[in-house]
Protein backbone atom coordinates (compact mmCIF):
# COMPACT_ATOMS: atom_id res chain seq x y z
CA UNK A 1 0.00 0.00 0.00
CA UNK A 2 1.24 3.39 -0.89
CA UNK A 3 0.28 5.21 2.38
CA UNK A 4 2.69 3.93 4.10
CA UNK A 5 4.75 6.97 2.48
CA UNK A 6 3.05 9.19 5.43
CA UNK A 7 3.06 7.12 8.11
CA UNK A 8 6.10 7.67 10.65
CA UNK A 9 8.66 5.21 11.05
CA UNK A 10 8.32 3.01 14.00
CA UNK A 11 10.14 3.59 17.36
CA UNK A 12 12.55 0.55 17.98
CA UNK A 13 13.64 -0.39 21.05
CA UNK A 14 15.93 -2.70 20.18
CA UNK A 15 19.75 -1.86 20.56
CA UNK A 16 18.22 2.03 21.81
CA UNK A 17 18.59 2.23 25.77
CA UNK A 18 22.57 2.62 25.45
CA UNK A 19 22.07 5.94 23.73
CA UNK A 20 19.86 7.75 26.27
CA UNK A 21 22.93 6.58 28.76
CA UNK A 22 25.46 7.68 26.37
CA UNK A 23 23.36 11.37 26.75
CA UNK A 24 22.88 11.07 30.58
CA UNK A 25 26.67 10.83 31.25
CA UNK A 26 27.61 12.99 29.04
CA UNK A 27 25.64 15.64 29.79
CA UNK A 28 25.39 14.87 33.56
CA UNK A 29 29.20 16.11 33.35
CA UNK A 30 28.74 19.47 31.11
CA UNK A 31 25.72 20.37 33.86
CA UNK A 32 28.37 19.72 36.66
CA UNK A 33 30.75 21.47 34.69
CA UNK A 34 28.88 24.64 33.83
CA UNK A 35 27.09 24.83 37.05
CA UNK A 36 29.95 24.70 39.69
CA UNK A 37 33.44 25.02 37.78
CA UNK A 38 33.06 28.93 38.76
CA UNK A 39 31.85 28.23 42.09
CA UNK A 40 35.40 25.48 42.36
CA UNK A 41 37.62 28.23 40.53
CA UNK A 42 36.45 30.87 43.33
CA UNK A 43 36.62 28.79 46.61
CA UNK A 44 39.44 26.25 46.06
CA UNK A 45 41.53 28.02 43.06
CA UNK A 46 41.26 31.35 44.42
CA UNK A 47 40.30 33.16 41.18
CA UNK A 48 38.85 36.40 40.25
CA UNK A 49 36.38 37.07 37.91
CA UNK A 50 38.81 38.11 35.46
CA UNK A 51 40.79 35.03 36.43
CA UNK A 52 37.36 32.56 35.97
CA UNK A 53 36.51 34.35 32.69
CA UNK A 54 39.36 33.74 31.26
CA UNK A 55 39.27 29.93 31.39
CA UNK A 56 36.00 30.14 29.75
CA UNK A 57 36.94 32.35 27.28
CA UNK A 58 39.54 30.12 26.29
CA UNK A 59 36.92 27.17 26.09
CA UNK A 60 34.87 29.27 23.74
CA UNK A 61 37.64 30.87 21.82
CA UNK A 62 39.68 27.13 21.74
CA UNK A 63 36.13 25.14 20.46
CA UNK A 64 36.35 27.70 17.59
CA UNK A 65 39.24 25.62 16.24
CA UNK A 66 38.11 22.34 17.81
CA UNK A 67 34.54 21.87 16.44
CA UNK A 68 35.12 22.04 12.37
CA UNK A 69 37.81 19.92 12.95
CA UNK A 70 35.50 17.33 14.61
CA UNK A 71 32.84 18.06 12.23
CA UNK A 72 35.10 16.99 9.40
CA UNK A 73 36.58 13.85 11.18
CA UNK A 74 33.24 12.77 12.34
CA UNK A 75 31.58 12.94 8.94
CA UNK A 76 35.37 10.36 7.25
CA UNK A 77 34.40 8.24 10.49
CA UNK A 78 30.74 8.27 9.74
CA UNK A 79 29.68 5.59 12.44
CA UNK A 80 33.24 4.63 13.47
CA UNK A 81 33.36 5.19 17.26
CA UNK A 82 37.29 6.25 17.20
CA UNK A 83 36.70 9.79 18.21
CA UNK A 84 33.91 9.29 20.27
CA UNK A 85 35.67 7.11 22.76
CA UNK A 86 38.38 9.50 22.69
CA UNK A 87 36.41 12.33 24.08
CA UNK A 88 34.71 10.22 26.98
CA UNK A 89 38.34 8.46 27.82
CA UNK A 90 39.33 11.99 28.20
CA UNK A 91 36.28 12.47 30.18
CA UNK A 92 37.47 10.25 32.68
CA UNK A 93 40.33 12.44 33.45
CA UNK A 94 38.87 15.21 34.60
CA UNK A 95 38.90 13.84 38.64
CA UNK A 96 42.26 13.44 38.43
CA UNK A 97 42.90 16.44 36.64
CA UNK A 98 41.68 18.85 39.48
CA UNK A 99 43.12 16.78 41.81
CA UNK A 100 46.26 16.25 41.19
CA UNK A 101 46.80 18.74 38.45
CA UNK A 102 45.24 21.67 38.55
CA UNK A 103 47.06 22.86 41.72
CA UNK A 104 50.72 22.02 40.42
CA UNK A 105 50.21 24.39 37.14
CA UNK A 106 48.20 27.16 39.66
CA UNK A 107 51.84 27.17 40.84
CA UNK A 108 53.52 27.49 38.42
CA UNK A 109 51.51 30.34 36.51
CA UNK A 110 47.71 31.41 36.98
CA UNK A 111 47.93 32.29 33.28
CA UNK A 112 49.22 28.74 32.15
CA UNK A 113 46.55 26.85 34.26
CA UNK A 114 43.78 28.55 32.63
CA UNK A 115 45.03 28.48 29.08
CA UNK A 116 45.48 24.40 29.65
CA UNK A 117 42.05 23.77 31.63
CA UNK A 118 40.24 26.40 28.63
CA UNK A 119 41.48 23.83 26.26
CA UNK A 120 41.04 20.50 28.19
CA UNK A 121 37.57 21.31 28.81
CA UNK A 122 36.77 22.95 25.13
CA UNK A 123 38.14 19.46 24.14
CA UNK A 124 36.03 17.02 25.87
CA UNK A 125 32.86 19.91 26.63
CA UNK A 126 32.37 22.79 24.13
CA UNK A 127 34.06 20.91 21.01
CA UNK A 128 32.87 17.31 22.55
CA UNK A 129 29.34 18.00 22.46
CA UNK A 130 28.68 17.87 18.58
CA UNK A 131 30.57 14.92 17.71
CA UNK A 132 27.84 12.80 21.13
CA UNK A 133 24.93 14.80 18.98
CA UNK A 134 25.55 13.77 16.31
CA UNK A 135 26.88 10.28 16.45
CA UNK A 136 23.33 9.78 18.60
CA UNK A 137 21.74 11.45 15.72
CA UNK A 138 23.26 9.11 12.78
CA UNK A 139 22.63 6.07 15.18
CA UNK A 140 18.84 6.75 15.40
CA UNK A 141 18.47 6.89 11.52
CA UNK A 142 20.57 3.27 11.36
CA UNK A 143 18.56 1.70 14.24
CA UNK A 144 15.43 3.57 13.57
CA UNK A 145 14.87 4.87 16.98
CA UNK A 146 13.85 8.87 17.74
CA UNK A 147 16.92 11.40 18.59
CA UNK A 148 14.41 13.18 20.76
CA UNK A 149 14.16 9.81 22.98
CA UNK A 150 17.41 9.55 23.68
CA UNK A 151 17.88 12.83 24.49
CA UNK A 152 15.75 12.85 26.74
CA UNK A 153 18.72 11.36 28.85
CA UNK A 154 20.52 14.67 28.77
CA UNK A 155 17.39 16.83 29.86
CA UNK A 156 17.08 14.15 32.76
CA UNK A 157 21.50 14.62 33.21
CA UNK A 158 20.34 18.52 34.38
CA UNK A 159 17.74 17.71 36.68
CA UNK A 160 20.08 15.12 38.54
CA UNK A 161 23.48 17.32 38.23
CA UNK A 162 21.36 20.00 39.70
CA UNK A 163 20.12 17.47 42.48
CA UNK A 164 23.37 16.22 43.60
CA UNK A 165 25.52 19.13 42.59
CA UNK A 166 25.44 21.21 45.37
CA UNK A 167 25.34 18.56 48.08
CA UNK A 168 28.85 17.10 46.69
CA UNK A 169 30.31 19.97 46.81
CA UNK A 170 29.16 20.94 49.92
CA UNK A 171 30.40 17.20 51.09
CA UNK A 172 33.91 18.24 49.12
CA UNK A 173 34.50 20.73 46.41
CA UNK A 174 36.33 17.74 44.62
CA UNK A 175 33.85 15.04 44.51
CA UNK A 176 32.13 16.86 41.86
CA UNK A 177 34.87 16.28 39.42
CA UNK A 178 35.26 12.60 40.15
CA UNK A 179 31.35 12.30 40.12
CA UNK A 180 32.41 13.20 36.34
CA UNK A 181 35.34 11.01 36.02
CA UNK A 182 32.55 8.21 37.07
CA UNK A 183 30.00 9.13 34.50
CA UNK A 184 32.36 9.28 32.23
CA UNK A 185 33.79 5.63 33.05
CA UNK A 186 30.01 4.66 32.33
CA UNK A 187 29.88 6.32 29.38
CA UNK A 188 33.09 4.75 27.53
CA UNK A 189 31.64 1.61 28.97
CA UNK A 190 28.37 2.13 26.94
CA UNK A 191 30.11 3.32 24.26
CA UNK A 192 32.49 0.16 23.86
CA UNK A 193 29.98 -2.37 25.24
CA UNK A 194 26.25 -1.11 24.54
CA UNK A 195 25.82 1.00 21.79
CA UNK A 196 25.25 -1.23 18.79
CA UNK A 197 25.48 0.18 15.76
CA UNK A 198 23.47 -1.12 12.68
CA UNK A 199 26.06 -1.56 9.90
CA UNK A 200 23.40 -3.00 7.48
CA UNK A 201 22.14 -0.05 7.38
CA UNK A 202 24.35 3.00 6.96
CA UNK A 203 22.25 3.73 3.70
CA UNK A 204 20.27 5.64 5.87
CA UNK A 205 22.97 7.91 7.32
CA UNK A 206 24.22 8.18 3.35
CA UNK A 207 26.51 5.38 2.66
CA UNK A 208 26.98 2.69 0.98
CA UNK A 209 29.23 -0.10 -0.82
CA UNK A 210 29.94 2.14 -4.12
CA UNK A 211 31.16 5.49 -1.38
CA UNK A 212 33.88 7.16 -1.41
CA UNK A 213 35.85 8.78 1.29
CA UNK A 214 34.86 12.36 1.70
CA UNK A 215 37.31 14.81 0.56
CA UNK A 216 38.01 18.07 1.02
CA UNK A 217 36.46 19.40 -1.94
CA UNK A 218 33.60 17.74 -0.76
CA UNK A 219 33.73 19.09 2.07
CA UNK A 220 34.27 22.34 0.97
CA UNK A 221 30.94 22.48 -0.86
CA UNK A 222 29.12 23.06 1.83
CA UNK A 223 30.18 26.45 2.12
CA UNK A 224 28.62 27.03 -1.44
CA UNK A 225 25.40 25.96 -0.36
CA UNK A 226 22.90 29.02 0.45
CA UNK A 227 20.51 26.80 2.85
CA UNK A 228 23.41 26.43 4.83
CA UNK A 229 24.40 30.43 5.37
CA UNK A 230 20.43 30.36 5.85
CA UNK A 231 20.75 27.91 8.93
CA UNK A 232 23.75 29.36 10.72
CA UNK A 233 21.57 32.96 10.11
CA UNK A 234 19.27 31.05 11.44
CA UNK A 235 21.51 29.83 14.59
CA UNK A 236 23.01 33.05 15.31
CA UNK A 237 19.77 35.17 15.28
CA UNK A 238 17.49 32.68 17.46
CA UNK A 239 19.79 29.96 19.91
CA UNK A 240 22.36 32.60 20.19
CA UNK A 241 20.40 35.32 21.26
CA UNK A 242 18.47 32.60 23.96
CA UNK A 243 21.89 32.36 25.50
CA UNK A 244 22.84 35.76 26.06
CA UNK A 245 19.02 36.81 26.53
CA UNK A 246 19.47 33.51 29.11
CA UNK A 247 22.94 34.82 30.72
CA UNK A 248 21.47 37.84 32.71
CA UNK A 249 18.01 37.13 33.13
CA UNK A 250 18.19 36.06 36.73
CA UNK A 251 19.40 39.83 37.74
CA UNK A 252 16.28 40.84 35.98
CA UNK A 253 13.94 37.94 37.60
CA UNK A 254 14.98 39.00 41.15
CA UNK A 255 13.92 43.26 40.25
CA UNK A 256 10.17 41.45 40.85
CA UNK A 257 10.87 40.50 44.64
CA UNK A 258 11.84 42.53 48.00
CA UNK A 259 14.60 40.63 48.34
CA UNK A 260 17.72 38.77 46.49
CA UNK A 261 16.54 35.46 48.34
CA UNK A 262 13.15 35.28 47.44
CA UNK A 263 14.05 36.10 44.11
CA UNK A 264 17.02 33.56 43.71
CA UNK A 265 14.66 30.73 45.36
CA UNK A 266 12.03 31.61 43.02
CA UNK A 267 14.31 31.16 40.51
CA UNK A 268 15.16 27.91 41.59
CA UNK A 269 11.72 26.13 41.26
CA UNK A 270 11.02 27.82 38.12
CA UNK A 271 14.44 26.40 36.37
CA UNK A 272 13.47 22.72 37.79
CA UNK A 273 9.95 22.93 36.68
CA UNK A 274 11.06 24.06 33.44
CA UNK A 275 13.50 21.40 33.25
CA UNK A 276 10.94 18.78 34.12
CA UNK A 277 8.61 19.98 31.24
CA UNK A 278 11.63 19.66 28.95
CA UNK A 279 12.53 16.17 30.02
CA UNK A 280 8.48 15.35 29.74
CA UNK A 281 7.75 16.90 26.07
CA UNK A 282 10.72 15.15 24.98
CA UNK A 283 8.23 11.83 24.77
CA UNK A 284 5.99 13.51 22.41
CA UNK A 285 8.52 16.01 20.37
CA UNK A 286 9.48 13.48 17.90
CA UNK A 287 5.56 12.55 16.85
CA UNK A 288 4.57 16.22 16.74
CA UNK A 289 7.76 16.86 14.66
CA UNK A 290 7.34 14.26 12.20
CA UNK A 291 3.41 15.81 11.81
CA UNK A 292 4.57 19.73 10.98
CA UNK A 293 8.13 18.61 9.32
CA UNK A 294 11.15 20.15 10.46
CA UNK A 295 11.57 23.73 8.57
CA UNK A 296 8.40 24.14 10.45
CA UNK A 297 9.52 23.24 14.35
CA UNK A 298 13.13 25.72 14.04
CA UNK A 299 10.66 28.77 12.45
CA UNK A 300 8.09 27.92 15.42
CA UNK A 301 10.90 27.78 17.78
CA UNK A 302 12.19 31.43 16.79
CA UNK A 303 8.27 32.70 17.21
CA UNK A 304 8.00 31.26 20.31
CA UNK A 305 11.63 32.69 21.34
CA UNK A 306 11.30 36.57 20.01
CA UNK A 307 7.47 36.87 21.50
CA UNK A 308 9.03 35.04 24.54
CA UNK A 309 11.50 37.43 24.91
CA UNK A 310 9.20 40.50 24.26
CA UNK A 311 6.57 39.62 26.55
CA UNK A 312 9.12 39.40 29.42
CA UNK A 313 9.91 42.91 28.93
CA UNK A 314 6.10 43.87 28.59
CA UNK A 315 5.39 41.48 31.68
CA UNK A 316 3.36 43.59 34.26
CA UNK A 317 4.14 40.89 37.20
CA UNK A 318 6.36 38.13 38.13
CA UNK A 319 3.74 35.63 37.37
CA UNK A 320 3.61 36.43 33.49
CA UNK A 321 7.29 36.28 33.42
CA UNK A 322 7.37 32.69 34.92
CA UNK A 323 4.69 31.64 32.33
CA UNK A 324 7.29 33.36 29.67
CA UNK A 325 9.84 31.37 31.43
CA UNK A 326 8.13 27.92 31.12
CA UNK A 327 7.62 28.16 27.44
CA UNK A 328 11.80 27.50 27.12
CA UNK A 329 10.60 23.74 28.52
CA UNK A 330 8.86 23.64 25.17
CA UNK A 331 11.16 25.34 22.97
CA UNK A 332 13.77 23.23 23.66
CA UNK A 333 12.62 20.00 22.69
CA UNK A 334 11.14 22.01 19.68
CA UNK A 335 14.32 23.01 18.52
CA UNK A 336 16.88 20.41 19.31
CA UNK A 337 14.33 17.75 17.94
CA UNK A 338 13.75 19.84 14.67
CA UNK A 339 17.51 20.60 13.98
CA UNK A 340 18.82 17.18 14.03
CA UNK A 341 15.98 16.34 11.40
CA UNK A 342 16.44 19.21 9.40
CA UNK A 343 20.02 18.75 9.00
CA UNK A 344 19.10 15.39 8.25
CA UNK A 345 16.68 15.90 6.00
CA UNK A 346 18.37 19.28 3.73
CA UNK A 347 22.16 18.23 3.81
CA UNK A 348 24.36 15.61 2.07
CA UNK A 349 24.03 12.77 4.95
CA UNK A 350 27.84 12.54 4.46
CA UNK A 351 28.36 15.96 5.45
CA UNK A 352 25.84 16.01 8.42
CA UNK A 353 28.35 16.06 11.26
CA UNK A 354 30.22 19.31 9.41
CA UNK A 355 27.02 20.90 8.76
CA UNK A 356 25.78 20.65 12.43
CA UNK A 357 29.77 21.73 14.28
CA UNK A 358 29.58 24.81 11.28
CA UNK A 359 25.88 26.27 11.62
CA UNK A 360 24.68 25.24 15.10
CA UNK A 361 28.08 25.46 17.17
CA UNK A 362 30.50 27.35 15.21
CA UNK A 363 28.23 30.31 14.22
CA UNK A 364 26.62 30.36 17.51
CA UNK A 365 29.56 30.64 19.51
CA UNK A 366 30.72 33.58 17.51
CA UNK A 367 27.17 35.30 17.32
CA UNK A 368 27.03 34.51 21.56
CA UNK A 369 30.40 36.40 22.03
CA UNK A 370 29.50 39.33 20.12
CA UNK A 371 26.16 39.59 21.59
CA UNK A 372 27.36 39.17 25.18
CA UNK A 373 28.95 42.20 24.74
CA UNK A 374 26.47 44.78 23.02
CA UNK A 375 23.96 43.56 25.50
CA UNK A 376 25.80 44.10 28.21
CA UNK A 377 26.42 47.83 26.90
CA UNK A 378 22.62 47.86 25.93
CA UNK A 379 21.49 46.42 29.72
CA UNK A 380 23.74 49.09 31.19
CA UNK A 381 22.73 51.92 28.61
CA UNK A 382 18.85 51.09 28.71
CA UNK A 383 17.96 48.75 31.12
CA UNK A 384 16.60 45.39 30.55
CA UNK A 385 13.08 46.01 29.09
CA UNK A 386 14.38 47.83 25.97
CA UNK A 387 17.35 45.78 25.22
CA UNK A 388 14.87 42.81 25.58
CA UNK A 389 12.74 44.63 22.83
CA UNK A 390 15.99 44.80 21.00
CA UNK A 391 16.76 41.15 21.35
CA UNK A 392 13.13 39.95 20.72
CA UNK A 393 13.48 42.06 17.43
CA UNK A 394 16.85 40.60 15.91
CA UNK A 395 15.06 36.66 16.61
CA UNK A 396 11.87 37.90 15.12
CA UNK A 397 12.98 39.36 11.84
CA UNK A 398 15.82 36.66 11.37
CA UNK A 399 13.03 34.17 11.59
CA UNK A 400 10.66 35.60 9.27
CA UNK A 401 13.75 35.93 6.72
CA UNK A 402 14.88 32.22 7.11
CA UNK A 403 10.94 31.26 6.96
CA UNK A 404 11.58 32.26 3.33
CA UNK A 405 15.40 31.40 2.76
CA UNK A 406 15.34 27.69 4.53
CA UNK A 407 14.59 25.23 2.00
CA UNK A 408 12.05 22.85 2.80
CA UNK A 409 13.39 19.11 3.56
CA UNK A 410 13.12 15.72 2.37
CA UNK A 411 10.71 14.15 5.20
CA UNK A 412 11.89 10.56 4.17
CA UNK A 413 15.68 11.68 4.42
CA UNK A 414 14.71 13.72 7.87
CA UNK A 415 13.41 10.38 9.40
CA UNK A 416 9.87 12.22 9.25
CA UNK A 417 7.87 9.98 7.53
CA UNK A 418 8.89 5.91 6.21
CA UNK A 419 9.81 5.46 2.65
CA UNK A 420 7.89 3.54 0.55
CA UNK A 421 7.49 -0.13 0.37
CA UNK A 422 7.88 -0.18 -3.56
CA UNK A 423 10.55 2.48 -3.13
CA UNK A 424 13.70 0.17 -4.14
CA UNK A 425 11.69 -2.11 -6.48
CA UNK A 426 11.01 1.20 -8.63
CA UNK A 427 14.41 2.31 -9.09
Amino acid sequence: MNNEQTTPKKHATKDFWGFPITHFTYFFTWAIVFGYLTLWLEQEAHFNGVQAGFVFSMMSGVSLIFQPIFGVISDRLVMKKNLVITIAIGMILIGPYFQWVFHPLLKVNTALVGFVTGIYLSFILNGGVSVIEQYVQRASLTNKFEYGHSRMGGSLAGAIASLVGGRLFLWSPNSIFWACTVSAVILTCCLVFSDKIHLDNLAAVGVDKTSSQLNMKQLGSIFKLKNFWYLSLFYIGTSAIYDVFDQQFIIFFKSFFHTAAQGTLAYSYMTSTQTALEFLLMIPMPYIINKIGSKNGLIIYGLILGVRIIGSAMSPSVGWVIVLRLLAGFEMPLVLVSIMKYISGSFDLRLYATVYALASNFAKQISVFIFSTLAGKWYDAFGFQHTYYILGAIVLVVTIICAFGLKKEDKVQAGEVSAPANADASK
